[in-house]
């Protein structure tokens, strides 16, 4: 039996796939409740002032990182681009 080195190539892929894009998943989903849950939060509390600004502030901070974890894709696509490129 023969064993063969991984080229760095195969090592980031491995890394990129197998750890880092299940974890920007769920950072996003994550995002995408708090977005939800803000939403639920604002129109549930139609009467009471502070729960609105709850509300709004949860919204706030799902958009933050919704566009967070866009950009992290957008940061891992240019990666994955340009090491696959290497020769």
């Amino acid at each position: 039996m023969i064993a063969y080195a991984k080229t760095a190539e195969e090592i980031i892929g491995v890394v990129v796939m197998d750890i880092l894009e299940p974890f920007v998943a769920a950072l996003f989903a994550v995002a995408l409740i708090m977005f939800l849950w803000g939403v639920v939060e604002f129109l549930a509390a139609s009467d009471n002032e502070t729960a609105r600004e709850t509300g709004k502030r949860h919204m706030l901070w799902g958009i933050i990182g919704l566009v967070i974890m866009v950009g992290v894709n957008g940061i891992l696509w240019i990666l994955i681009t340009f090491v696959a490129n290497i020769p």
